[in-house]
């Protein structure tokens, strides 16, 4: 990858776990506004191992993992039911960095799926509650219709429980590689990989 910036990875200034470098590298997306900076790439597969990716937004992240939502009944959904692993990559071309998380998926409990949902613009609770995502639909007017008559019965209130098909994921990390771009192809590659007494730090080559 091309680029007129040099940025180095300096080993000696990295922590002992990987979330405070992930948190500034946000951060630091975000500062340089970075269209969509909370935007992954999300890799899931069936449990033949067959293989499937998409983007999708990052609405969390703790100590825990890194929390996305979406249709459990999508292709995504029914392959994190077959196969609870996944695959995640930030990438920030104009920063020269990507972020590549390995893990297992579970899902959020109901309480943070139901406060999330209640926050999102009616609109998009809206389509929430009728797309059946990811299969066969006759046309657009057909999802259009859809909207309209839930419209109807639904009236003007702001009252849209949550439906039982649509929800939240966390990624519990397993492993973590930051990737800083150099010149000449020259990059630096840290990857963090947990273990049952913490996390180990090990440089990759570029």
């Amino acid at each position: 990858m091309s680029t007129t910036l040099d940025l180095a990875l300096d080993e000696m200034a990295l922590e002992p776990t990987p979330l405070p470098l992930f948190t500034r590298w946000l951060a630091d997306a975000e500062a340089a506004q970075v269209p969509d900076f909370n935007a992954m790439t999300l890799a899931t597969a069936t449990r033949e191992g067959k293989p499937s990716a998409r983007i999708v937004l990052l609405r969390g992240f703790g100590d825990s993992g890194f929390d996305f939502y979406t249709n459990y009944q999508s292709r995504k959904g029914t392959e994190l039911a077959e196969n609870p692993s996944a695959a995640l990559v930030f990438f920030w071309p104009t920063l020269a960095r990507q972020i590549r998380i390995e893990g297992s998926v579970s899902k959020l409990t109901a309480a943070e799926s139901d406060r999330y949902f209640a926050g999102r613009p009616r609109g998009h609770r809206l389509g929430a509650i009728v797309s059946p995502q990811s299969r066969p639909i006759p046309d657009r007017a057909y999802f259009e219709q859809q909207i309209e008559e839930l419209q109807r019965r639904l009236g003007d209130t702001d009252q849209l429980p949550r439906p039982d098909h649509w929800g939240g994921y966390r990624i519990a990390p397993t492993a973590i590689e930051f990737w800083q771009g150099r010149l000449d192809r020259l990059h630096d590659r840290f990857l963090y990989t947990r273990s049952p007494s913490g996390w180990r730090r090990q440089r990759l080559a570029p």
